[in-house]
């Protein structure tokens, strides 16, 4: 079964998340930096561009063999997919149109949803924003695994199976933990995303769907760009909890990887959030980070002091209900 995890319970502390003081002392020091600041005006494009290969993979892949689908779909359209499931991770910041457009937001979120088969985007903005402004809060910021999920995968087969299950679990932990009212624009997204795939059903067939539903079970777990679902806050080294990644898959993935950038300044873009790094080096140069994301899902794996439970964790704090700490959609402002 492999080595047991070492650890039996998260690492818990009592101080706050360290993005909010470096964000204060970096602008103090680079007040340019605020000039990074805004939306990616080539969002709408990368987006549509995503949607146009994907339908076009699915128009070749009507009538081929399953093999050959399988393959298709763990090299290329699922890479793909992941790419527009960063994009949307982008856009949950307001960072296609501007704060002061939240809807536009919202709509491309949801059109570019519909490559990704099931309706997430709506509900994902309102989970992932809690994530940034609670990190490593108790109950409320849901990238933390479960106390079950650090007690079942316990060795290095079962972390193994933990993350060809990666998806599930990142996509189901949120609504059965911490179920959230459904919207609105959550039908909408829901009424959108079914129309496309029975259409895309109805023209193309079963596996121009199948397609891209095994990319996205196969790529967002045991592929080399999910690495950074692991890489970005599983604790490598004690006492850090935020990781960056510098390495070439940065290209496909929206540059997720500068991630201690990427909540220091939630924003910036990711195609501006190397200049942060370059503006400010002396505060990352000498922070722990990573340079393969392959070499991060086996350290994971075969390391017995790492597995669920290697994350920093803090006792909940309410959340905030004045209005000058909710952004234009009501929820909590990622700072």
């Amino acid at each position: 079964m492999g080595g047991q995890v070492s650890r039996t319970d998260f690492e818990w502390v009592y101080t706050d998340e360290p993005h909010a003081s470096r964000r204060k002392a970096i602008m103090a020091k680079y007040p340019q930096i605020k000039e990074l600041f805004g939306p990616d005006s080539n969002m709408v494009y990368k987006v549509g561009f995503m949607i146009t290969l994907q339908l076009i993979a699915c128009y070749f892949v009507q009538d081929a063999p399953w093999p050959v689908i399988v393959l298709l779909a763990y090299c290329f359209g699922g890479v793909i997919n992941h790419a527009m499931m960063l994009a949307i991770h982008e856009i949950s910041h307001n960072l296609a149109f501007g704060h002061s457009r939240p809807l536009h937001n919202r709509i491309l979120g949801i059109v570019g949803n519909v490559i990704l088969v099931v309706p997430f985007s709506i509900m994902y903005k309102r989970y992932h924003l809690e994530h940034h402004k609670y990190q490593g809060n108790e109950g409320i910021d849901m990238d933390l695994p479960s106390k079950m999920e650090g007690v079942l995968f316990h060795n290095t087969f079962t972390k193994c199976i933990w993350v060809f299950l990666q998806p599930f679990f990142y996509g189901l932990r949120p609504p059965l933990l911490r179920p959230k009212p459904v919207t609105g624009l959550d039908i909408i997204n829901i009424i959108v995303q079914s129309a496309f795939d029975v259409v895309l059903l109805y023209y193309f067939g079963s596996k121009s769907l199948a397609y891209l539903v095994i990319g996205n079970v196969l790529v967002l777990g045991a592929h080399p760009v999910a690495g950074h679902f692991i890489s970005d806050h599983y604790m490598f080294k004690k006492g850090y909890e935020t990781y960056s990644y510098y390495g070439p898959l940065n290209a496909v993935t929206f540059n997720v990887g500068y991630h201690n950038e990427h909540h220091d300044f939630p924003n910036i873009p990711g195609c501006r959030l190397p200049k942060v790094r370059e503006i400010a080096p002396e505060f990352y140069e000498n922070l722990p980070h990573h340079t393969s994301w392959s070499r991060v899902m086996y350290d994971f794996v075969t390391d017995p002091d790492i597995g669920p439970f290697a994350r920093v964790k803090r006792r909940s704090k309410p959340i905030p209900i004045h209005p000058t700490e909710l952004d234009v959609d009501g929820d909590p402002k990622a700072d």
